[in-house]
């Protein structure tokens, strides 16, 4: 039987995605059409002989319409609904294969996501077969779309392979000595809540010296208002291969967004051996976080404080203990589940 053929049409690109689609391209032919870079998140990208790659910008909608339609694809893939061009093909495939949304909102229940929700069955439903989404905050939100038993989860996964390597060669120098720093790993973006963790970790140092360091890794609008202290070090954006050494000189991962509808970065941490540190409005946090880490409210110093407080106030035997535990959920997901996961739609 001839390898299905998956069409992704997709917003920005991302490492773990593609390494997805290495998965999956395994077992069927990938063409990928895709939005310019973020030149927030510059990653470099590359892909197998069986994935494709266009550019949306270099086409126009008549001209995607047909690249897709002379594909023959099994399956299209859209990301969300803004890309009008997108919706065409979509559109024009509705009726003959499976046309699957991908989506990352939580249902908030705003009048905007009510406004969808009246709507979808005179639109979405109308041009989506499926939904995709990363998790149960997600799924609710498709629910109310309409896509009832057509919704499929675990629609964002890291690049396990990767990360569970840098797992086994970094995690037996750290069971002997364990490294009191915590790891920021994002944007410089205020969202992401930037200000609250650097304001935190110089006011914990005023309140109670310690031995522990804050290594920020990103790039962003706010990197020129980055705040520098003796103990914080911010070392700029670095491509995920080159993450290894930074991973092995530090202890726990900490993302204290305020607004993060996933966020993958809690999973290749995870994988990583990191116990973790994640505000209450990052939407992996639900799939990776147990009792390897610990939660906080979004927007607030002192709650984050008293979190990076008690991670510090922990014996290294603790630390550990989480680490593996963390390596133990984010195994948990692999693209290669993820590949299995999309072709079953096939089967279906």
């Amino acid at each position: 039987m001839a390898p299905a053929k998956i069409v992704f049409l997709y917003t920005e690109l991302a490492g773990y995605f593609l390494a997805c689609v290495e998965e999956l391209s395994k077992s069927a032919q990938v063409l990928i059409v895709r939005w310019p870079v973020n030149k927030e998140a510059p990653f470099d990208f590359s892909a197998g002989n069986a994935v494709t790659i266009h550019d949306r910008n270099q086409l126009s909608d008549e001209e995607l319409l047909k690249l897709v339609h002379g594909f023959k694809p099994d399956i299209v893939v859209c990301s969300g609904w803004i890309d009008k061009g997108y919706l065409k093909v979509a559109r024009s495939f509705k009726r003959n294969i499976p046309v699957i949304v991908s989506l990352d909102n939580h249902w908030t229940g705003s009048w905007k996501q009510q406004l969808a929700a009246l709507s979808a069955p005179y639109y979405l439903r109308r041009i989506f077969t499926h939904a995709w989404v990363p998790g149960k905050p997600q799924q609710l939100f498709a629910q109310k779309l309409g896509f009832g038993e057509n919704i499929l989860l675990n629609f964002y996964c890291a690049d396990v392979p990767l990360f569970d390597g840098v797992y086994e060669r970094t995690m037996p120098a750290k069971k002997a000595t364990f490294p009191h720093r915590f790891l920021y790993v994002a944007r410089y973006v205020e969202h992401k809540g930037i200000f609250e963790l650097w304001n935190a970790f110089v006011q914990l140092q005023k309140e109670t010296a310690s031995d522990w360091e804050l290594w920020c890794i990103g790039t962003g609008d706010q990197w020129n208002n980055r705040l520098e202290h003796e103990k914080i070090r911010h070392i700029g954006f670095v491509q995920p291969r080159d993450l290894e050494n930074y991973i092995a000189e530090t202890g726990v991962y900490i993302l204290p967004s305020k607004f993060e509808p996933w966020g993958v970065t809690v999973q290749e941490f995870a994988v990583c051996g990191f116990p973790l540190l994640v505000s209450d409005c990052v939407g992996s946090g639900t799939r990776f976080l147990a009792d390897n880490g610990m939660q906080f409210k979004a927007g607030s110093v002192e709650e984050l404080k008293i979190a990076m407080k008690k991670v510090m106030d922990l014996p290294d035997t603790e630390l550990i203990r989480m680490a593996e535990k963390s390596h133990q959920l984010g195994v948990s997901l692999t693209p290669a589940k993820w590949a299995e996961n999309l072709l079953s739609v096939l089967k279906n």
